[in-house]
C-alpha cells in the first residue's frame, strides 16, 4: 500500500506519493529486512501489552510508542535534537542524499539509482547527484579492453 502521512492543518492524513514514480517497490539489504522483522515484533509485543491488538499488514512500521501515527514533523524534530545532541549537522533529509551517494560509490548506474529515489527521470537524478559519479572514463576504458582482448581468444 503506497501512501504517504501529511501534516495539515486539521491534523494527520494520508496520501498518495506527490508522482506516480513515488509508487515503487525497493529491495533491502537482509540485515535491513531483519531489523525491521525485530522492530515489528517488539510493536507487536507492546501492543498486546497496552491492550491495543495486533498489528495489522497496512500498519506502519514506526508508529508512537502508543500505536498512532507518527507525525513527520516529530521524526525530523527528534533527528534534530539527537544530532545536535551528537555534535553533528546533517538533516534527516540528508540520510536520503547519503544513500544516494553510496550508491553511486558502489557502482549502481543512473536509471536504477532514479527509479530507487522515485525521481520521474534520470535527468532528476544527473542535476541532483551527476557531480558524484567519476570525472574519468577509467571504467569504460577497462571494459573496452576486456571486451577486445576476448576478441583475439576466439
Amino acid at each position: 500500500m503506497e501512501r504517504a502521512v501529511e501534516q495539515t492543518k486539521a491534523g494527520l492524513a494520508f496520501k498518495p506519493p506527490k508522482t506516480k514514480y513515488g509508487k515503487r517497490t525497493i529491495t533491502l539489504p537482509p540485515t535491513s529486512v531483519a531489523e525491521l522483522k525485530a522492530h515489528r515484533k517488539a510493536a507487536l509485543e507492546r501492543r498486546v501489552a497496552l491492550g491495543i491488538g495486533k498489528l495489522a499488514r497496512e500498519d506502519l512500521v514506526f508508529e508512537t510508542w502508543d500505536g498512532r501515527v507518527r507525525s513527520p514533523r516529530s521524526v525530523t524534530k527528534e533527528w534534530g535534537r539527537a544530532m545536535k545532541a551528537a555534535g553533528l549537522k546533517p538533516t534527516f533529509h540528508s540520510l536520503r542524499h547519503s544513500h544516494a551517494s553510496a550508491l553511486i560509490a558502489a557502482g549502481v548506474d543512473v536509471m536504477e539509482l532514479s527509479r530507487r529515489l522515485g525521481h520521474g527521470s534520470p535527468a532528476i537524478t544527473l542535476r541532483l547527484y551527476g557531480h558524484l559519479w567519476s570525472k574519468t572514463d577509467d571504467r569504460a576504458a577497462a571494459a573496452m579492453e576486456k571486451v577486445l582482448s576476448g576478441m583475439g581468444r576466439q
